[in-house]
């Protein structure tokens, strides 16, 4: 069967198409699988259970020996690099790309001049201009690990930074380091000793050549709603009735900027302590029968409503000149209610937000 039009550039229908498929498949059916690859392998497909037999064929073999060379490696593409004509969607400048929880184990500076390595947490992003179509992610990866084996501070931080805004010409550029910080805590009354673990990160901001530093604490404690603990001693008064007030287990998470002209550097301890100092309720870790009549002592002594704990955090707070902006967030997981009670408070600009995450309070919330 042959086809033939006058002319070569006319609309093309559905029938048109439909004579031409039967002509290569009658073509394709009576002829070799060489030829059909000779003149295109896909039209194998076109058969009934249609494989392409002759395409190229490919090694199934891991080839463990081999190594590229530099000629090599230029020859492989390369699409985050590559042109703008690749983006996809609008051309629009993002704040943020790059990786978040790249593990790896780094080593931090204690308050009495000693170390501790501390599984950590690592998100590094930088900003990416509108005619860029992405960054290499594994260069951020790769400036960490050249820094992973000097202990931690903020310099280093910001060493690591410096790499990686460098190999990804970027201008603006964030580091966060999350870890679980230990720290031995003595019972209130037996003198036991146990381990509390406090959920710390560290952030190095860098936003039009200025750089910001800043830390986060999650602070545990115990709630004793106020209003319970006075309907409690009103039953017992009054009526001779035994009542317990509610109280729940809590967290507080303490966000702030560092003051790098204020002299002294803010240790983790000192956070920790600032905290503890705010709301002396710190849920316990070891505990005999006296410890624990004594935390009931101190929960009494000590009733607070989550706009309570925000102020009482916040006084202490403004109290410290290492510490510039900040924001609060508590979260009172209510044993009287099914649902929690939540308060933030911020001061200066930095934390200042009209709108927040809508699962926010979700992340404030302890596992023993």
């Amino acid at each position: 069967m042959n086809i033939h039009r006058t002319k070569l550039d006319d609309a093309l229908d559905r029938d048109d198409a439909e004579q031409a498929l039967s002509v290569l498949r009658a073509w394709a059916a009576s002829a070799s699988p060489e030829e059909v690859a000779d003149l295109d392998p896909a039209i194998a497909r076109l058969l009934p259970r249609g494989e392409v037999t002759n395409y190229p064929a490919l090694s199934r073999t891991y080839p463990e020996e081999f190594q590229p060379d530099d000629a090599y490696r230029k020859s492989m593409p390369d699409l985050q690099n590559g042109p703008a004509s690749l983006i996809r969607g609008a051309k629009q400048h993002l704040e943020h790309v790059g990786i978040s929880n790249f593990r790896l184990p780094i080593s931090f500076h204690t308050r009495d001049n000693g170390d501790l390595t501390l599984e950590t947490s690592v998100t590094g992003t930088v900003s990416l201009e509108p005619g860029k179509k992405g960054i290499n992610m594994s260069r951020i990866m790769r400036s960490f690990y050249k820094h992973a084996e000097k202990t931690f501070s903020f310099e280093v931080i910001e060493a690591a930074l410096d790499d990686y805004m460098s190999d990804l010409e970027s201008v603006d550029a964030r580091i966060q380091m999350r870890f679980s910080y230990p720290m031995k805590i003595k019972s209130l009354r037996s003198g036991l000793e146990g381990f509390q673990f406090y959920d710390i990160a560290l952030e190095l901001v860098e936003t039009n050549k200025v750089r910001r530093k800043f830390m986060h604490l999650d602070y545990v404690y115990s709630s004793t709603c106020p209003c319970s603990l006075e309907l409690s001693e009103h039953a017992r008064q009054s009526r001779g009735q035994l009542a317990t007030p509610h109280s729940q287990r809590s967290v507080a998470r303490i966000s702030v900027e560092i003051n790098c002209d204020a002299p002294g550097c803010l240790w983790f301890e000192d956070m920790i302590e600032m905290a503890r100092k705010a709301v002396p309720t710190e849920t316990q870790v070891m505990v005999k029968r006296e410890d624990e009549q004594a935390f009931a002592e101190l929960n009494a002594a000590n009733p607070i409503f989550v706009e309570d704990a925000a102020r009482l955090f916040c006084e202490q707070l403004q109290k410290d000149a290492r510490i510039g902006d900040f924001r609060i967030m508590a979260s009172h997981q209510e044993s009287l209610h099914s649902h929690d009670a939540v308060s933030i408070l911020t001061e200066g600009e930095t934390f200042a937000a009209q709108s927040i995450d809508p699962k926010i309070f979700k992340t404030l919330f302890h596992v023993g």
